[in-house]
C-alpha cells in the first residue's frame, strides 16, 4: 500500500490542553529565537479542536497565566470566578456542610470554565501564531526506527466494519517528526503502545483510573449563583467506594454537575452511573434541578493514581504530556493546569532538542528534570 508521507521537525498528537499549550509555546519559542522556522504540526482526532473535550472544569490559572499573560484581554472564555464553595457530606435524605474546606478543595482564585469553549479558544490562539492545526487525523500507530518513534500514522479511512475496504477507502498519512510530543489523553492510544511495547511503566506504581459522568443543566433563573463550587462526599458511593459528586455554577442559568468514581470499586453490580442517578435524586440535588432540563451529558475516564503512577515520559524522539502521562492531582481535583504545564515543558524540552540536532532519551531526559522542578 502506498502512503502519502509528511515530515515535520515536531509533532504534537493531541488537541487537548497540553497538546494546544505545547504549540502555543513553540510557537512563542519560535519567535524569540529568530532562527530557521520549525515545522510544528497538532492532530487531533475530533472534526474540530475542542469537541472531544469533556469535563466539569475548574480552572487553577497558573500555568495559563505564564502562557498568555493578557488572557483576559483575548477573552478566554472563563465563565465564572469561584466567588464562593462548600463541602457537603451527604447522606441518602440529609446533607452536612463542612464548617470549613479542607486546603486542597479551595478554589477562590480559580474559574468554572467549560473545557470545550476553552479548547476551541486555545485552538485559535495556536493557528492565529502560525502553527498547522489538523482536525478529524486521529493517531493510529507509533511509528519506529528501531527504538527511536519517528512519527504516528494516521488512522485509514473507509474501512467497513467487518474490517473490509470500501469505495471510499483512504490509507492513513506517515507522519514523520524529528521529536513527537504524544498528548493522546487518559488511556490514549499511542501512549498505552508504548507501555506495552516499550515498558514505559515499569518501575513506579500502577496506574489508577477513575470514571466522571457529567451533565448539562439549565435550571430557573436564581438557582444557583455563578462561580459557586460544591463538593460532596458520602451518599450515593459506600465507605468501600471511592470518589464524589461535583456541582459548578455558570453564568445564564447553567449548572455543571457530576459524580466521579473510582474503577476500584469491588462490587460487580455496581453500576456507577446508577449511583449518578441516584445522586441527582438526593434532596440537595433534586432541589437544584427541579423544573431545569438537562442539555448535554457524557462520561470521561480521568488518571487518578497520581505522582508516582507518572510512566518514564522520555525516550528517543518522543515525549509524554498531558492526561497520558497521569498529570492529575486527585486530591485538588485538578488536572487541567498541570496538562498545560507539562505542554509547555515537553515544548521547552523538544525545541532545545530539535535546535542542538540532539533528540535522543538523554537529551530529552531533561524534560524529567523540568517537571521535577515544576
Amino acid at each position: 500500500m502506498t502512503r502519502e508521507t509528511l515530515e515535520v521537525d515536531i509533532l504534537i498528537v493531541g488537541g487537548g490542553p497540553a497538546g494546544l499549550s505545547a504549540a502555543l509555546r513553540l510557537a512563542q519559542l519560535q519567535q524569540q529565537d529568530g532562527g530557521e522556522p520549525l515545522s510544528i504540526a497538532v492532530l487531533d482526532k475530533a472534526r474540530e479542536f475542542g469537541a472531544h473535550l469533556l469535563s466539569g472544569a475548574v480552572l487553577d490559572p497558573s500555568a495559563l497565566r505564564d502562557l498568555i499573560p493578557d488572557f483576559a484581554q483575548r477573552g478566554a472564555p472563563l465563565a465564572a470566578e469561584v466567588h464562593d464553595e462548600a463541602v457537603y457530606f451527604f447522606t441518602e435524605g440529609s446533607s452536612l456542610r463542612l464548617p470549613i474546606i479542607p486546603p486542597p478543595l479551595q478554589n477562590h482564585g480559580n474559574y468554572v470554565v467549560s473545557l470545550n469553549a476553552f479548547g476551541r479558544w486555545l485552538a485559535e490562539q495556536v493557528e492565529a501564531a502560525g502553527i498547522d492545526l489538523f482536525a478529524g487525523f486521529a493517531g493510529q500507530q507509533v511509528l519506529f526506527d528501531g527504538d527511536r518513534v519517528v512519527g504516528v500514522r494516521t488512522g485509514d479511512r473507509g474501512i467497513s466494519k467487518e474490517g473490509h475496504q470500501k469505495p471510499t477507502f483512504e490509507p492513513g498519512v506517515d507522519i514523520l517528526a524529528k521529536v513527537t510530543i504524544l498528548c493522546d489523553g487518559v488511556r490514549g492510544n499511542l501512549t498505552k503502545q508504548l507501555i506495552q511495547t516499550r515498558g514505559i511503566a515499569s518501575g513506579v506504581e500502577p496506574a489508577q483510573f477513575a470514571v466522571g459522568l457529567k451533565e448539562l443543566w439549565e435550571v430557573p433563573a436564581g438557582r444557583i449563583a455563578p462561580g459557586m463550587v460544591v463538593h460532596s462526599l458520602g451518599y450515593p458511593l459506600r465507605h468501600e467506594e471511592f470518589g464524589g459528586g461535583f456541582i459548578y455554577g455558570l453564568p445564564d442559568g447553567q449548572v455543571s454537575l457530576g459524580l466521579v468514581v473510582g474503577l476500584d470499586y469491588q462490587d460487580p453490580a455496581f453500576d456507577p452511573h446508577m449511583a449518578f442517578n441516584r445522586f441527582k435524586q438526593h434532596p440537595y440535588v433534586r432541589a437544584l434541578l427541579d423544573g431545569g432540563r438537562m442539555v448535554r451529558y457524557g462520561a470521561k475516564a480521568l488518571p487518578e493514581g497520581g505522582w508516582h503512577t507518572i510512566p518514564r515520559v522520555h525516550m528517543d524522539g518522543a515525549l509524554i504530556a498531558g492526561d497520558a502521562g497521569n498529570f492529575l492531582n486527585s486530591m485538588r481535583l485538578k488536572g487541567v493546569h498541570l496538562a498545560m504545564r507539562s505542554g509547555m515543558l515537553a515544548a521547552d524540552t523538544a525545541f532545545e532538542a530539535v535546535r542542538a540536532g540532539d533528540t535522543s532519551d538523554a537529551r530529552l531526559a531533561s524534560y524529567r528534570t523540568r517537571i521535577d522542578a515544576s
